[in-house]
């Protein structure tokens, strides 16, 4: 890609180590964040401690409590990392920004929207009536899921692959369920939905696949009908300004070789220009001099030029479509659990009018940046729009995903509390609060390495092309949502990526062959895990 196209040298080196190293500075944020996630569990145990009521299971309440938070933890560095990976590498945002980003969306979105119950089994993955009538095995079977997945999690974010959350706690719950099931002979393999564990496998494929298309036309268009316009309109206009040094060179060369009067003349000439060129529509015609006739010939050849056509035209429709795109995204995934029950009617309307005003306001925009050269007109304006993005999908993530922590947390907690196991549990706020917190703390602690393999390791990153993957991904998410297709939204954008390096023909097709293998190997390694984690607890607390 050229380079009036992708960022500067310089500016790539700095986002690409911003990723990867850790400047000396960052030591103060180390320190402020362990002390408020520390502060957070200080705080939190307590509270889960009076809100059981239970004294007589201390010891495994607050384990509990170090494995929600620390499932939450890992999320961050992975999920939430993996979100924020094109931003950062993008150079849209610094990684201090993302986390600020991060933490007011994501935890908002948790709060707002992310629902004040759960399902207490995930998705029905696996028939658990079996082993209702025992709380405490249910208990352990949560528990273990937790574990497994957090820490395959882990595995893979120091690893540096984007894997999915949902797939992991999956397959934590598999494998905790089929050991309490072979060891107690009250299940086996009949106990698991099969065909969930099919959707699953689809999802490896049909996920990177939607998102890579989508990717790859949306970025296309935007290289062709934008990229590549303001490339061609920015060197003529660099062939112009040089027209314009070579124009006062000749006729500064021309006016010292005239008589004194005639320079006299000349510059009365100019002069009686300089104030006609003032007026409006004036004529070539009734200029005097040479010197201001071909100015004005140079002057109309930049207006034929049009520099700024593709960004006031394509830009702010591009603008208006993308914030119809993740508007819809919101209301399909991110509200849902508000139920709104808002018709579709009433729902077209307010796309329509959240469309028109992200046009106007582009558009106004764009005018405003005539005076800036390209590159730095089309970073700001594509900047702008892919931290929108990037707010919105932190906003849907909070609301959505992050209850894969919550849900076998809240599912314990309300078994401890009623001893019993109820089709659903509640959320009390302290949990999504403290949770968040492990959120953010994850992605400042452990997220780099996934946002470094995000944002420059599958492709080098323009707010551009880091838009379009943004803007793609929203788009299947949204579409397989309404459509029930499985889907996951990680898988989803890693393709995205990869469909924008396909367009840039610099796609890292090496480094995507172990993230592949991690997809595939993530719920069999949490089922494994999940299955010696519940056996290692049925011992020690059964």
């Amino acid at each position: 890609m050229s380079s009036s196209i992708s960022q500067s040298p310089a500016a790539e080196n700095d986002s690409a180590g911003e990723t990867t190293a850790k400047p000396p500075g960052d030591a103060r944020w180390h320190v402020a964040f362990g002390v408020i996630l520390i502060g957070a569990l200080a705080a939190f145990i307590p509270w889960t401690l009076g809100y059981v009521g239970d004294t007589s299971a201390v010891v495994l309440l607050i384990l509990v409590v170090l494995l929600g938070v620390f499932m939450a933890f890992t999320i961050g560095g992975n999920d939430v990392a993996n979100s924020f990976g094109t931003s950062v590498g993008a150079g849209t945002l610094s990684m201090k920004q993302a986390l600020l980003v991060a933490a007011v969306f994501e935890v908002s979105g948790a709060i707002i929207a992310g629902g004040e119950v759960t399902d207490t089994v995930k998705s029905g993955i696996v028939e658990l009536d079996t082993i209702s009538h025992s709380p405490m095995d249910f208990v352990f079977i949560m528990m273990s899921a937790l574990v497994g997945a957090a820490a395959w999690l882990l595995f893979a974010t120091r690893m540096g692959w984007p894997v999915s959350t949902t797939h992991s706690i999956v397959g934590g719950i598999v494998g905790a369920a089929l050991c309490i099931g072979f060891t107690t002979g009250s299940g086996g393999f009949d106990m698991v939905q099969w065909s969930e564990i099919w959707k699953i496998v689809i999802s490896w494929v049909l996920s990177p696949l939607l998102g890579g298309i989508v990717a790859f036309i949306l970025f296309g268009l935007i290289k062709r009908h934008i990229l590549r316009y303001n490339e061609e309109a920015d060197a003529a206009m660099r062939e112009l300004k040089l027209k314009r040094i070579e124009h006062r060179r000749r006729e500064r060369s021309a006016f010292e070789r005239l008589s004194e009067i005639q320079q006299i003349a000349y510059t009365n000439a100019m002069a009686r220009d300089s104030a006609t060129v003032r007026t409006a529509d004036y004529d070539r015609d009734e200029l005097e001099s040479t010197y201001y006739r071909d100015l004005h010939d140079i002057e109309k050849q930049a207006q034929d030029v049009e520099s700024h056509r593709a960004i006031e035209v394509w830009v702010p429709l591009l603008a208006a479509f993308g914030s119809m795109i993740i508007g819809s995204m919101l209301l399909v995934k991110g509200l849902k659990n508000l139920e709104l029950n808002v018709s579709p009617l009433v729902t077209a309307l307010m796309l329509g009018m959240v469309g028109a005003t992200v046009w106007m306001a582009v558009f106004i925009f764009a005018k405003s940046m005539k005076k800036y050269d390209l590159d730095r007109t089309t970073f700001l304006l594509f900047s702008w729009m892919q931290v929108f993005t990037a707010s919105a999908f932190a906003f849907s993530h909070g609301s959505n995903d992050i209850a894969n922590a919550l849900g076998p947390f809240a599912a314990v907690l309300d078994v401890l509390r009623t001893g019993r196991v109820g089709e659903e549990a509640v959320i009390p706020t302290p949990v999504m609060i403290t949770f968040g917190i492990g959120l953010i703390a994850g992605l400042w602690f452990i997220g780099r390495r996934v946002i470094a393999t995000v944002g420059s390791g599958l492709t080098r990153m323009h707010p551009s092309s880091g838009f379009a993957a943004e803007l793609a991904a929203a788009a299947v998410v949204m579409s397989a949502s309404s459509l029930g297709l499985p889907v996951s939204s990680t898988h989803i954008l890693i393709g995205a990526v990869l469909g924008v390096g396909l367009v840039n023909k610099a796609a890292n097709w090496s480094l995507m062959r172990p993230i592949a293998l991690a997809w595939v190997v993530t719920l069999p390694a949490a089922a494994l895990i999940g299955a010696v984690a519940v056996w290692i607890l049925r011992v020690v607390f059964g």
